[in-house]
């Protein structure tokens, strides 16, 4: 029997996020996961007057391929999908995985081939600035696990936050990228954090959908050398298959210096990948009114209603600050009052406390407003 909901979530991925035109080259790249949703993909493509192609990779290959493949090797592939994505007018990216941890052991100077060879010149450059694109996770049972929930919870969950009213989240959240637009000056307190850096002249892009799903967030970049002060994370957070808590990271204009976490070495080991790596390419306000908890999924925990995320590497060109790197990693700082709480202000205005928006032209962003 089809599951309705999976149509519900193919005619959101194609009509809503990448908006697919009669005619348009569309990528379906799809990661360990079950068939019903890459044809549901298909047919509604098709239905779209538009040309679905499909990528089928696995996780667990890709990893072997990587534990003995040298640089050529590496280069010919991303030379062949940049190729490829070069072709395409529209990209959705399905990511499912029987195992998160699937690239722990793989060593960090082929993770660093591959972030350079493949991911950076197919995703990070040509496919998010040359297609419209959407990516998102598929409801896998290690993802329940994740999250601590049963397979049929987390399905009812998944469904329902992937296929909200994400035009009624795109209007709550206008005021809030004006004043982030017209902001120069933000300041962000909690426990262990104390942090300052300017936004004044970097563009803000609100996201209701149209990149990822879930979505739910505004985000900016700091000026480059601005950023002052420390943050100590309260979210775990995987980056490359290894899973980090505890963050802590102190600036000094701009750059990371001094991190530690439960794994330090590791830590340090990525930030020292190149230059830009210790330099913050993103921050960004979240506010999905759904998304409530860390489920070890950046694509959810970066949403998580009455966090932020303060991000280490890449800026993006349509936010840019003119940080360079191989790295891109977002870092979440929940400051719901039963985390700690905490405060973001802007040119010295309460914007957000303890994780609910102050000003009036806000509260339409806080969860009891969107759902």
């Amino acid at each position: 029997m089809k599951d309705p909901r999976i149509q519900k979530l193919a005619e959101v991925l194609v009509h809503h996020s990448t908006k697919v035109k009669p005619g348009e080259n569309v990528l379906i790249e799809a990661f360990d996961i079950p068939n019903p949703l890459v044809k549901a993909l298909l047919r509604t493509v098709t239905a779209a007057k538009a040309k679905p192609y499909v990528w089928v990779k696995d996780y667990s290959l890709i990893r072997e391929l990587l534990l003995y493949a040298g640089e050529e090797q590496l280069k010919l592939i991303g030379e062949m999908e940049l190729a490829w994505m070069k072709r395409m007018d529209a990209y959705i990216g399905v990511r499912g995985g029987l195992n998160v941890n699937e690239m722990s052991d793989v060593p960090q100077e082929k993770m660093k081939l591959y972030q350079e060879h493949i991911l950076k010149p197919v995703h990070f450059q040509e496919r998010v600035n040359n297609t419209h694109w959407v990516v998102l996770r598929y409801p896998t049972p290690s993802f329940a696990q994740q999250a601590g929930m049963s397979s049929d919870a987390f399905e009812d969950f998944f469904f329902e936050v992937c296929t909200m009213d994400y035009g009624k989240l795109d209007a709550a959240l206008q005021p809030l990228k004006k004043r982030m637009e017209n902001a120069d000056q933000v300041h962000i307190k909690g426990p262990g954090t104390d942090l300052r850096f300017s936004i004044k002249g970097i563009p803000v892009i609100g996201c209701s959908g149209a990149h990822n799903i879930p979505d739910g967030e505004a985000f900016t970049a700091p000026v480059k050398n601005s950023v002052n002060g420390f943050i100590r994370f309260n979210t775990s957070t995987i980056y490359q298959g290894v899973a980090f808590a505890d963050v802590f990271l102190r600036f000094e204009n701009g750059k990371i210096v001094e991190a530690k976490a439960d794994k330090t070495e590791k830590l340090n080991e990525i930030l020292d990948a190149d230059e830009g790596a210790r330099y913050i390419g993103e921050f960004a306000i979240a506010f999905n009114p759904f998304i409530v908890k860390p489920m070890l999924d950046i694509l959810f925990d970066e949403k998580i209603a009455g966090s932020f995320h303060f991000t280490p590497g890449q800026a993006y060109e349509n936010a840019d600050n003119g940080n360079r790197s191989n790295v891109h990693w977002d870092m979440v700082m929940r400051q719901t009052a039963d985390q700690g709480g905490g405060e973001i202000y802007f040119d010295g205005e309460l914007i957000r406390k303890d994780g609910l928006f102050v000003p009036q032209d806000l509260k339409g962003l806080n969860p009891e407003n969107l759902k």
